[in-house]
């Protein structure tokens, strides 16, 4: 399987749908380093990005049958997105842990409340190509009179490293070093559509969001 998602908060259907990239490698952990004397220096890591897609960072959640501003009943946030991924480990597949917290906030602070709150994890390629996703849910309690809570979450992802690794003829194409006066010394390796295709297909990008339904997703989008 090319790619796979790892849970560990309580997880609900498990979906292969498009959708919307991933980061979290330690520093100069990368499979490539392209070092010429023209002075390009590129370090290529075959971890995904880490990213929370724009306008799923929050939700808010409404009084039924209310839209105004005095109808919002609870307000989460997602915080502190941190990861770190094994690639130094050399393993067939490679594994991002990721861990995020949830900053929620309550209008009305009578009494314990229990709100669950869907969340995705998405796999992404090349940008554009969206080969995995799951939702689930991270459970929010608050007691009687409070009005604030944060709490921990934590997903992962799974990807073969053999599809995130650059092709071994275009790894040398890209770390061969060029002369003055070579008839492509001046010319970007990274520019070529060839290249930027294979850069493309071996990289990978990780989303974790709210899942937010038409109408919340329509009221961040127009705050």
């Amino acid at each position: 399987m090319l790619a796979t998602i790892a849970r560990t908060a309580r997880i609900g259907a498990l979906l292969s749908l498009p959708m919307l990239v991933l980061s979290g490698c330690t520093k100069n952990h990368g499979e490539l380093v392209v070092d010429d004397t023209v002075g390009v220096t590129a370090l290529r890591s075959p971890c995904p990005l880490v990213e929370i897609p724009e306008m799923t960072g929050d939700v808010t959640l409404l009084a039924p049958g209310r839209t105004d501003a005095g109808a919002i009943d609870v307000v989460a946030a997602i915080t502190n997105l941190r990861s770190s991924c094994d690639a130094a480990m050399h393993l067939p597949q490679l594994t991002t842990t990721i861990d995020f917290d949830v900053v929620a906030r309550r209008s009305d602070t009578h009494g314990a409340r229990h709100v669950e709150l869907p969340y995705f994890t998405a796999i992404q390629r090349g940008g554009a190509s969206t080969v995995a996703k799951h939702v689930s849910t991270i459970a929010i309690d608050f007691a009687d009179g409070q009005d604030r809570v944060t709490v921990h979450g934590k997903t992962g992802t799974t990807i073969a490293r053999s599809e995130a690794t650059l092709p071994l003829e275009m790894r040398n194409r890209l770390m061969r070093k060029r002369q003055a006066g070579d008839a492509d010394a001046a010319v970007d390796p990274l520019s070529q559509p060839d290249v930027k295709a294979a850069l493309a297909k071996a990289t990978f990008e990780a989303l974790v969001g709210f899942q937010l339904t038409d109408k919340q997703f329509a009221y961040n989008a127009t705050r």
